[in-house]
């Protein structure tokens, strides 16, 4: 069987929401699998303990961490969007940074006429590149 490489996405219980977000971004996008906790397993309740999802048909699985960690999403690894039109940059700009925090504001950076970096509510850190 051939190896796959799927980034994976670990929460502490934003998962589905976070996931159900990102599918509406995109129109190439769909819920392939979404497995719950259920009452006698380690997961709270309800929560995902596993699920797959695409993005612009790329492949991504995230999950609900029920074990206490100290750490969380670094902007050292984000999802970088090649934007199709500013329309599509704006749109997404807007609707990711809502309640998030920006990192490089939108701006022509020399490397492209329109670019912007920012970590959403979750904690997942995009690029958005428009060239």
């Amino acid at each position: 069987m051939p190896h796959h490489i799927t980034p994976q996405l670990m929460f502490e219980g934003d998962a589905e929401q976070a996931m159900r977000f990102y599918v509406s971004l995109f129109d190439d996008a769909e819920i392939v699998r979404l497995e719950h906790y259920g009452p006698e397993e380690p997961g709270r309740k309800g929560s995902i303990k596993q699920a797959e999802f695409t993005l612009a048909g790329r492949r991504y699985t995230c999950i609900d961490s029920h074990i206490a960690h100290p750490f969380t999403f670094t902007p050292s690894i984000s999802l970088f969007v090649e934007c199709e039109s500013r329309d599509e940059f704006e749109r997404l700009l807007e609707q990711l940074s809502e309640q998030g925090q920006t990192l490089m504001p939108a701006d022509d950076y020399g490397f492209s006429t329109r670019f912007a970096w920012l970590n959403d509510r979750f904690g997942v850190s995009w690029q958005l590149n428009l060239a």
